[in-house]
């Protein structure tokens, strides 16, 4: 009797996955369905009956292992066939999300680009403004110092000021107390002033208004005791003896301390009165008058220059004065020592 054997393969299903970027394909292995008929060798059968039905069996099992193995191989295709529309929905699938994200991420770069454009400018200007800040603080920094070192010099100038104040205030206070001894001096001075006031009134009255000896009764005149009288003025002839003579300057401190001046003569007239008294017993009796040699000219000390160039025949030189002689005038040293003649003005009754 013949015998059979069916081997029977597996069969495997291998599906393989990339990423979604790319197409995702899969793979379906599909083993051989191999079926081995073997036959032990048949002995030989005698009997046709006994062969026959052998055959009939195996004849019926291979058509239902062809049946069962069309069924299994239908079963594989449909499968497959399954497997591959699934694949294709799912790559379909995975494309047209590829294409939506790629859409968005081409979009998203677009505005990532802008974006980018924005901040690159931006970093531009705040590139800019961080220089032009640096320049300010370079600039704020040198002010800064220029600042510090007028404010050194100010609270130098403060403390100099302080310092000057605290003198001036010290100085004041010296002031204040020399105003008030001044104060004091002037008050005592106003007092003795007064008092000189009335002394040389009542001297005044007793020099041009002398009493009587006899009746003690008053006569007024217009000069004083000791004065001549000429024209409008009062003359004082000096008549001082050799020892008591005095210098040009001399004189004329004399004739101020008697408030009066050193003769000034105006006319021919006033000359030969001044010529007239300009003697006493002596000879040789010389006086000075209020002429002397200034800037190269012959001026009275009354500031106006000699009009009358015949009353005076020598060359004006600096350091001469003019004396008056018996009937003229002449230049001599100012440092000689003479004689005077003061000169003021009359009293009017």
């Amino acid at each position: 009797m013949a015998e059979d054997k069916v081997n029977y393969a597996s069969v495997v299903f291998k599906s393989n996955h990339q990423q979604r970027s790319e197409v995702k394909k899969e793979e379906t292995v599909y083993d051989e369905v191999k079926v081995q008929n073997r036959a032990t060798e048949q002995t030989p059968v005698t009997n046709a009956s006994a062969e026959f039905l052998p055959d009939k069996k195996s004849n019926s099992r291979c058509r239902h292992y062809q049946q069962l193995a069309c069924c299994l191989g239908m079963l594989c295709i449909i499968l497959v066939l399954g497997i591959i529309a699934v694949g294709v929905y799912h790559v379909t699938s995975i494309h047209e999300i590829d294409e939506t994200e790629m859409n968005q991420l081409k979009e998203n770069q677009t505005t990532l680009n802008a974006v980018n454009r924005n901040l690159t400018k931006l970093n531009n200007k705040l590139s800019s403004d961080n220089e032009d800040l640096k320049r300010n603080q370079t600039k704020l920094t040198l002010q800064m110092n220029n600042l510090t070192q007028v404010v050194t010099v100010l609270e130098k100038n403060v403390t100099n000021l302080t310092a000057e104040n605290w003198n001036l205030r010290g100085k004041n206070e010296e002031l204040e107390a020399e105003k008030k001894n001044l104060t004091n001096q002037i008050q005592d001075m106003t007092t003795s002033w007064n008092e000189l006031n009335v002394s040389r009134a009542q001297w005044s009255i007793d020099a041009y208004c002398p009493k009587n000896k006899i009746n003690n009764n008053r006569t007024c005149n217009v000069c004083q005791a000791g004065w001549l009288p000429f024209q409008s003025d009062c003359y004082a002839i000096n008549n001082a003896e050799l020892p008591d003579r005095k210098t040009w300057e001399g004189a004329r401190e004399n004739c101020t301390g008697k408030i009066s001046d050193l003769a000034v003569v105006n006319n021919e007239t006033e000359k030969n009165f001044v010529s007239g008294n300009s003697w006493w017993n002596s000879g040789n009796s010389a006086y000075w008058i209020g002429l002397r040699v200034e800037g190269g000219n012959w001026k009275w000390v009354d500031g106006r220059n000699l009009t009358n160039s015949s009353w005076i025949t020598q060359a004006p030189t600096d350091g001469q004065c003019a004396i008056s002689v018996k009937n003229e005038f002449k230049s001599v040293n100012c440092s000689e020592k003479n004689q005077w003649i003061c000169k003021k003005k009359a009293l009017t009754l």
